[in-house]
């Protein structure tokens, strides 16, 4: 295979705090000899994990881009101890065009993996992480949120490692899976997920996992903007990463255990713990038309609930065509636009648990 086309204006390994770019060579009729600059900061200070963080793996989805944009600018060196690479928008025009998908080739980032360096701009950025950026990490977080189409109840997650088992061993898959659980615990989102991907084999997510890292993943929001409560939970839950893993001086992993465990004393409710345990999960439109919700996000369904009706347009006195639950559980997600279109998702049910752990399970 090819080297990467992607070269770096900065330094990742020297001690520090750098802020540039990776650049991705480009012809088009605006720049004959262009580059895509995708912003890039790494904060290093001798031994110790190095943690990759990144947003705008879609580039709608901004409360995790906004998140890490406050921390390049915050964090110092003299906080760290190890290093922490921080790419705010992975998928940069997209981010710029407020795009989910690339305006340069359409492509969608987080369904390149691992990628091509011999592919088109988004098959060879989603190469360089896998063969370059995610081989560096102990730890990744991959922020992402419901971008202009989605809107989900905020919440950090891990996976199921099973499919790993034969490449990387059963005690390794257990430990990974583990950590990452433990991972997107620590977090501190109001809920934390085991989540079930519907096409998960070209994901960032299965790129990092494969390769052995300890990997939590996030959906904080949507509807194309953000609000100062789930921007809170962000700019918390980034923080609260960082010492999860190590990589912070100035707070260690027991006392942000400790802090956790004051706040959910504190609280009327400890974190909703929720497992998606398959495909029925996903509630998806065979119709177009208006959608009406029925249901909040948030709110409990039963088994056979009407949680969404769909209305043709264009044509008075027509029946709404009913959706309703497969599975008991808590809705997790809806679509936002009120226009649907066939294989659309209109919402996501999940099962409220005691445990997320494995031997609960």
């Amino acid at each position: 295979m090819r080297e990467s086309p992607i070269s770096l204006t900065i330094d990742l390994n020297a001690d520090g705090v750098r802020h540039g770019f990776f650049k991705l060579p480009i012809s088009t009729d605006d720049s004959a000899w262009g580059a895509v600059m995708t912003p890039i900061s790494v904060i290093a200070n001798g031994e110790g994990p190095t943690v990759l963080l990144t947003g705008g793996n879609h580039g709608d989805e901004y409360e995790g881009i906004t998140a890490l944009y406050k921390l390049a600018a915050r964090l110092t060196v003299e906080e760290v101890q190890g290093r922490v690479i921080i790419v705010p928008t992975m998928n940069a025009l997209a981010a710029k065009a407020g795009r989910r998908c690339s305006p340069l080739d359409g492509g969608n980032l987080n369904r390149s993996f691992p990628g091509d360096p011999g592919g088109g701009p988004t098959q060879q950025i989603a190469d360089y992480f896998t063969r370059v950026l995610v081989p560096q990490c102990d730890f990744a977080l991959d922020l992402h949120s419901g971008g202009r189409t989605l809107d989900i109840l905020p919440f950090a997650a891990a996976h199921r490692l099973d499919y790993l088992e034969e490449s990387l061993g059963v005690e390794q898959c257990r430990h990974q899976e583990a950590e990452s659980l433990a991972g997107a615990l620590a977090f501190g989102a109001p809920s934390a997920m085991m989540m079930f991907e519907l096409d998960a084999e070209a994901l960032y997510d299965t790129a990092v996992e494969r390769q052995g890292k300890i990997f939590v993943t996030t959906e904080l929001g949507g509807g194309g903007s953000t609000t100062p409560e789930r921007q809170a939970i962000a700019d918390r839950g980034v923080d609260n990463f960082l010492t999860f893993s190590g990589v912070l001086r100035t707070r260690s992993r027991a006392d942000l255990e400790e802090e956790l465990e004051g706040q959910r004393a504190s609280q009327t409710a400890s974190p909703l713990l929720i497992d998606m345990p398959d495909a029925s999960c996903y509630v998806q439109s065979e119709h177009e038309g208006l959608l009406e919700l029925c249901v909040a996000l948030g709110e409990q369904v039963v088994a056979g609930q009407c949680v969404a009706r769909v209305y043709p347009l264009g044509r008075a006195g027509q029946p709404a065509v009913e959706y309703r639950a497969e599975r008991e559980g808590v809705l997790v997600a809806r679509r936002f636009p009120a226009q649907v279109a066939l294989g659309d998702t209109l919402a996501v049910i999940a099962e409220v648990v005691d445990n997320l752990a494995r031997d609960a399970t």
